[in-house]
């Protein structure tokens, strides 16, 4: 399972919004456990060469995002992306591109009348699916 706060859950819709119609992505920050909590949401820039329909973030600024949660007292629990025409699960490139084993992968789409926010835990080279909630 993977808890919100409700400001990081506003923070990431918010954000996945204002970036359509690109792909936005970031790192998401709290403490891994059962469950796993998000406190806060890094934003990173989209360097893919199609920000449209893909993601990446660079390594460097990866790493630096990474340094300041760790400096911050909290832990790296996930990444996420938008996808500004769904589909509401991870593509094939998500999975592809997959390869913190045991993180959540969030994907907010909106394609719909309301953004969707799903989470997928990457085990095993396969995606499981974790429930969303709010605190």
């Amino acid at each position: 399972m993977l808890v919100f706060s409700r400001e990081a859950y506003d923070t990431l819709v918010g954000r996945a919004r204002r970036g359509r119609p690109n792909e936005i992505c970031g790192i998401l920050a709290g403490s891994r456990g059962d469950p796993t909590e998000v406190e806060e949401v890094f934003h990173a820039e989209n360097v893919a060469a199609d920000r449209r329909t893909n993601y990446e973030i660079d390594p460097e600024e990866q790493l630096a995002i990474m340094d300041r949660i760790e400096e911050g007292g909290t832990e790296v629990v996930g990444f996420y992306h938008s996808h500004p025409l769904g589909p509401d699960t991870p593509s094939e490139t998500d999975a592809a591109d997959a390869t913190w084993d045991g993180y959540s992968y969030v994907i907010v789409s909106l394609n719909g009348s309301y953004p969707f926010v799903g989470s997928w835990r990457w085990t095993d080279e396969a995606f499981d699916p974790e429930i969303v909630q709010l605190r």
